[in-house]
């Protein structure tokens, strides 16, 4: 019988050494969405246990994926051995200390998202958390995969920030990691997928999408992409301290990208990320083959994405949590620090674009501008702090609900406008920038383990006077953020305008067959005080003289006039209810809309001139 290509290649590899921990991956089943995983432990203990993790770092929920492991079974040479289940996610097994343990199990993996597994006919993909066992007191020894190609997956490639140790020209076999923190945090990317290479300040970066069209712009995602990379390797690392943390952390990084109908979402590891984005928000070219003129709404989205998780190889990879300088991924990890390593790299994904030239002052206003109103329509800011947002983040901001908006505030968007603040004031006192504590923060924690005091000390370093009264009133406070104050005194020109009826009326909602579906009822808002409640069906209104149908929310002016006082008609579990309901008037309600009133001022802050 012949030999493929692949094994032919592999055969000319140097033998390798068996690693401790050895896990092969094989594509058992397409179309059923299988992983088939064999773990072998060289040396188990005589009681060894195993685990599958509960979360993935990065993404703050348990998500039990253990659900989608089946048919474990284990042995020892001919001899089988038990393996009793200890709870959700671990076993343990009697073994001969000294002899290899062998384990085979089926993974079913059918979710698109960037936090677990997926399988199919199209591509393959997994993140470590989703497939491989934990062997428990054997973490820190060497790990090693094998991956191995199948005859349903013709013309597959593999794509992982793994380190290769012998693998074919499609990537497939063997691959090493120290330790099994290392394992779980390079996600694998395998299919027929568009890739392509680029250098940024000297370091090799590839840029891997599944699922692109045929107007896909490839060279100028790489170009733009190219464009962050350089910006923020500057940013952390020119004219900075000596080695070893005046020098970039990675040598080498990868951007695994999704393009779906419908997606959005990343997750940062440590040289490589997991990006989903809509397809119609990649980069195309024009029927003619040239470059499409206009840089779309989508493609600023995916830019910023992009930006965001790249930032994260700093902000959270490497500097982090102190709870996070060990993973538990057997329970929660919790802290209160999510408001810097989440809200401050979204106040910087945004601004380093701008300064990298892919954003205009006003495109980055504009952005701005939305991530303020986010939080200022957001009732829930006057319950909850960004630091108590933080600690909230497993059972709250990843299990929305209905009345999310009333009880919490997002610590991606509030620690944004946070850090905003704190840049602005550090500006306006001319004794540093933001930029200078990020960078005294890495030097002063060693690119590593960082906690809350240590974020109050570099602040005072760099701006010579303490800043625990802010960090009390804008991390751990519930009250509203000076942002008026500091952005005019910056350039930045803001105007009162009415908010959108929605917003007036205090709800969310979205237009449905004939009728005005209710999502959201805001605290304090016309219509909870009326009495209506997410879940209604409002079907229409009636004045003095006369009733109407509501299909359409933005209709409701329209059959009121000048009235203000009405009457809903609204369905609650089937029961027809009436309830009065008073129209706030345009100047109730109000939304910010900012731009440049003084653009020298706009461009000192936004070029990162001190």
């Amino acid at each position: 019988m012949p030999t493929s290509p692949s094994a032919a290649v592999l055969a000319r590899q140097p033998q390798l050494d068996t690693p401790p921990i050895a896990y092969h991956v094989e594509l058992a089943d397409l179309h059923a969405h299988l992983y088939r995983i064999t773990l072998t432990v060289q040396a188990p203990a005589a009681v060894q246990r195993v685990s599958l993790p509960v979360w993935i770092p990065g993404s703050y929920m348990v998500r039990e994926f253990s659900k989608h492991l089946q048919q474990l079974e284990a042995h020892q040479g001919r001899r089988t051995v038990a393996c009793t289940q200890l709870d959700k996610h671990s076993w343990e097994l009697q073994a001969e200390p000294g002899k290899p343990l062998v384990l085979r199990y089926l993974v079913y993996a059918h979710d698109t998202s960037v936090r677990t597994a997926f399988l199919d006919g199209r591509r393959g993909f997994f993140n470590g958390t989703s497939l491989f066992l934990r062997v428990h007191g054997q973490e820190a020894q060497p790990h090693g995969l094998e991956l191995t190609p199948s005859r349903q997956a013709v013309g597959w490639s593999v794509a992982t920030g793994l380190q290769p140790a012998a693998v074919d020209e499609h990537g497939f076999g063997h691959y090493l990691a120290p330790d099994y923190d290392d394992l779980v945090d390079c996600p694998v990317e395998l299919g027929s997928f568009w890739h392509g290479e680029f250098k940024a300040c000297g370091i090799a970066h590839r840029f891997v999408v599944a699922g692109a069209p045929p107007s896909f712009d490839g060279n100028r995602l790489l170009q733009d992409t190219q464009k962050i990379c350089e910006q923020q390797i500057r940013f952390w690392h020119q004219q900075h301290g000596p080695a070893p943390h005046g020098k970039p952390p990675h040598r080498r990084y990868v951007f695994l990208l999704n393009a779906v109908d419908d997606g959005y979402g990343g997750l940062e590891h440590r040289n490589s990320t997991a990006l989903v984005c809509n397809r119609r928000d990649l980069p195309r070219r024009d029927e003619a083959g040239g470059e499409a003129a206009r840089q779309g709404e989508g493609y600023t989205t995916l830019l910023g994405l992009i930006s965001h998780e790249y930032f994260h190889t700093w902000n959270v990879k490497r500097l982090r949590p102190a709870e996070f300088a060990r993973y538990d991924y057997d329970a929660e990890q919790y802290t209160r620090l999510l408001w810097f390593f989440e809200g401050f790299t979204s106040y910087y994904d945004d601004l380093l674009l701008r300064r990298c030239g892919l954003l205009e002052n006003t495109g980055y206003l504009r952005l701005l501008n939305k991530t303020i109103n986010q939080v200022m329509q957001t009732p829930g800011r006057l319950i909850q702090s960004a630091a108590e947002a933080s600690m909230d983040a497993w059972v709250k901001y990843y299990r929305t609900d209905e009345n999310t908006p009333n009880a919490t505030v997002s610590y991606y968007a509030k620690g944004a406008l946070v850090a905003l603040c704190f840049d602005l004031t550090l500006r306006l006192e001319g004794k540093g920038t933001l930029d200078d504590v990020m960078r005294r923060l890495w030097d002063r924690c060693a690119a590593g383990p960082m906690s809350e005091a240590d974020v109050a000390a570099v602040l005072a370093d760099v701006g010579g006077r303490s800043f625990e009264q802010e960090l009390a009133a804008w991390v751990h406070g519930r009250g509203d953020l000076p942002l008026r104050e500091l952005l005019t005194r910056h350039g930045v020109a803001i105007h009162d305008e009415p908010s959108q009826l929605a917003q007036r009326l205090g709800l969310r909602a979205s237009d449905g067959q004939g009728s005005v579906q209710l999502k959201v009822v805001l605290r304090g808002g016309a219509a909870e005080q009326a009495g209506m409640a997410a879940g209604d069906e409002w079907i229409g209104v009636e004045t003095e003289n006369e009733g109407w149908r509501l299909s359409r929310l933005d209709d409701l002016l329209l059959y009121t006039g000048r009235t203000r006082s009405i009457t809903a008609l609204v369905a609650r579990d089937k029961l027809l209810m009436r309830l009065r309901l008073e129209l706030p008037a345009l100047q109730d309600e109000k939304t910010w809309r900012i731009d440049i009133e003084n653009q020298q001022a706009v461009d000192g802050w936004l070029s990162g001139s001190t």
